[in-house]
Parts: C-alpha cells; structure tokens; sequence
C-alpha cells in the first residue's frame, strides 16, 4: 500500500487524539533507544529531501506542473519546523513559503479567497502555505463570526476553487499535522522556559487552546468536506518531530515520483554551439 493511501484521511475520517502518537513508518521498536530511532529517522529525512530537491529541479525546469502543498494544524503542531525539515536543501528559485495570518482591512473588503488566489504556484513552482484558505473557515466559525450557512458556502467555494486549480495544472497536497493537547501543552511550555523560544510564544494561543474541542470538531468537519481526489487530505501524526518530518518527506518525494518528471529534451541546435 502507497503510502498516500495510509494517511488518506477519506469521508469517514474520525479526528482521534489517540493518533497523534502513531508512527507509520516505523511499525515496531527493534530495542533502540528514542535518541537513536530520532537520529535514524533524522537521517533517513536528509536522504529523501536530498531526492526532493533532484525532482524540485527538474520541475522547474519542466514547467508542467504547479506543486501546491497545505500546511494546517494546531499552535504548535510544527508547520515551521515542517517546512525547515522539508526545503533546507533545495534551490529557492522555484520555491515559496506563504503564510497567512490574520486578514488586514484591504483584504476583508474582498472575498476570503481573494488573497490566497495571488500566492498558489506558477508552472514549476512548489508553494508552501503555512496555514491557508482554511484558517477563514476554521477561526471564523469557531469564534463564532461567521453561522453554518456560511460554512457550507465557504466550503463549496474552496472546492470550486481547488478544483479550478487542479484543472488548470496544480498538485495539490494538503496535511493536518496532528498533534495531542497533552502534546500541545508540553510544547507550549517549552517556549516559555525557554529564553531563546520566548519570542514564540504569543499569548492568544493560551485563548484560543481553551477552545481546543470546538478546533478538533471544526478541523474534522473542514477535513470531510473538503477531502477530493483532486485535493486530497492527509493526515500526519506529529507528536514526534522526527517521524512527522520523516512522513512529509516520504509522501511528497512520493507523489513527486509519480509526475514522470524529467529535464527538457536537449536541443540540436543548441548541442551545436561552440562558446568563444
């Protein structure tokens, strides 16, 4: 079974805290210890990110395809430390980080997906969103700004939009890194213990942690609605750094290796010219 396949989230996705923990690429303990299994899998990620960039080069080089890749989970389920893990060793041109905070005035006098529809992917380009279209959904309805009716409709228009862009060339990858609450906690304090975290740790998240069942019902609904074959969700467990880093690596140099890419067909003509 591909591993797309195993982290598929699907229409009978349940959200279980109790899947945080799991490790899918490591099905048993074979008697190392944490440190060692965490350097393995540290090393095991460098070899597939080393493959990622390979492929990275070749699809700008292609330019036929748009790589578009959703990063969605709680503070502090590590969207950052995601990113970080995954691109350090690829070549930037090709290559953009979104993220997406709070809308400003400019942007609310639009429609919601007015501004993530300037940032998606041009031909060749992977484009990262550290949170997405979704937070205008998820933080909205669980603030209570926006009823069901409205959730519904946004919902039927992210599907209209994410099938436009995958009709018109876009891969689209969308993860919920999962983490627990106990998880979220111990995190959380580590930015505050921390002097050199500190500037990590914004206050709010303590607010809106306090709302940490309706986010789990939100991001459940959000999953199930929107999960298609054009914008599939996967779903990876991300208590552990190291096994997260090494699920996001292995299921994007997997869905890379399946877009048969390649450098462009050398040109006679060019073959023929001599540099003085």
């Amino acid at each position: 079974m591909k591993l797309r396949e195993r982290l598929r989230a699907g229409k009978n996705f349940k959200l279980r805290e109790e899947d945080a923990d799991d490790k899918p690429l490591r099905d048993r303990n074979n008697g190392e210890s944490k440190s060692a299994i965490k350097e393995d899998e540290r090393a095991a990620t460098v070899v597939l990110t080393d493959k990622i960039a390979v492929l990275q080069e070749m699809l700008f080089a292609q330019k036929k395809y748009k790589v578009l890749l959703v990063l969605q989970g709680m503070d502090t389920s590590g969207k950052d430390g995601t990113i970080t893990s995954l691109f350090h060793g690829i070549n930037p041109m090709g290559l953009r980080a979104v993220g997406f905070k709070a809308p400003s005035p400019a942007e609310l006098a639009h429609d919601f997906l007015w501004r993530v529809h300037a940032c998606v992917p041009g031909w060749g380009e992977i484009t990262i969103f550290n949170r997405s279209h979704y937070e205008d959904v998820l933080i909205t309805s669980v603030q209570g700004m926006i009823d069901d009716q409205e959730v519904k409709r946004r919902y039927q228009h992210i599907l209209d939009f994410e099938r436009m862009l995958s009709e018109t060339g876009t891969v689209i990858v969308k993860l919920f890194l999962h983490i627990s609450k106990d998880e979220q906690k111990a995190r959380l304090q580590a930015r505050i213990d921390d002097p050199l975290k500190q500037w990590k740790f914004d206050p709010n998240d303590l607010v809106q942690r306090e709302k940490w069942d309706e986010y789990q019902q939100a991001y459940q609904r959000a999953i199930v609605a929107t999960d298609t074959d054009q914008a599939p969700w996967y779903v990876i467990p991300a208590n552990s750094k190291a096994h997260r880093d090494l699920l996001v690596a292995s299921l994007l140099l997997e869905i890379m290796e399946d877009l048969d890419l390649h450098y462009p067909e050398p040109r006679p003509d060019i073959a023929k010219i001599k540099v003085k």
